[in-house]
């Protein structure tokens, strides 16, 4: 047994998820990588609950349920186009403003990786979510050295495009980056990562 921990946290970036169904002309789509800011922090809960059914006297069946990811993202403050089109808002073309008003929600793929203790790292492509509208906090500055940067929330949930590889829908891929590791990671972060894009390294 090899004991590790998370040690590190790079490569934040997100591609707008353009078609997700299951029609022949469509499948699932998405648009070009783009890099959301500096990673400080990311973080995942994945709602789930379970219930257990008795029969004769004892605990005869437990039943489970997944249900979506929360991803919370400690990072640099992204720019205002970034921000803009992550959060649904709109940037005024000729001036360069924010205009906050009606939001358009957009599902996003969100890519990054984990670094372990041991200098292994774990490679995510989260397949689709949206992003909420996150708090910004700034104080005054005094004679220290403290900051605020940006707290987001991702949403994450499964696709409804069932993937030709394991037939199924998926709501990420992710692998460990090991000696023993088949899958190629020289370009995981050029494109979005899906169980059918996924490639074997070659021989």
């Amino acid at each position: 047994m090899k004991y590790v921990n998370f040690r590190g946290v790079d490569n934040l970036v997100a591609a707008e998820v353009l078609t997700d169904d299951n029609e022949a002309s469509g499948g699932y789509a998405v648009g070009d990588v783009f890099p959301i800011a500096g990673a400080g922090e990311i973080s995942k809960t994945t709602e789930s609950s379970s219930a257990t059914t008795y029969y004769d006297n004892i605990p005869a069946i437990v039943a489970n349920s997944e249900g979506a990811d929360e991803i919370t993202i400690t990072c640099s403050i992204p720019d205002l186009a970034t921000y803009a089109k992550l959060t649904g808002k709109s940037i005024d073309e000729a001036t360069g403003a924010l205009l906050d008003g009606e939001r358009t929600p957009t599902y996003f793929a969100l890519g990054y990786r984990f670094r372990f203790t041991d200098g292994v790292y774990r490679y995510v492509w989260r397949l689709k979510g949206r992003f909420g509208i996150p708090d910004e906090t700034s104080a005054t500055e005094d004679d220290g050295t403290e900051s605020n940067g940006m707290e987001l929330v991702y949403t994450g949930i499964s696709t409804t495009h069932k993937f030709t590889k394991n037939g199924k829908t998926a709501k990420a891929v992710v692998i460990d980056d090991t000696a023993d590791s088949k899958a190629d990671i020289s370009a995981f972060f050029d494109a979005v990562v899906t169980p059918d894009t996924l490639q074997a390294k070659s021989e």
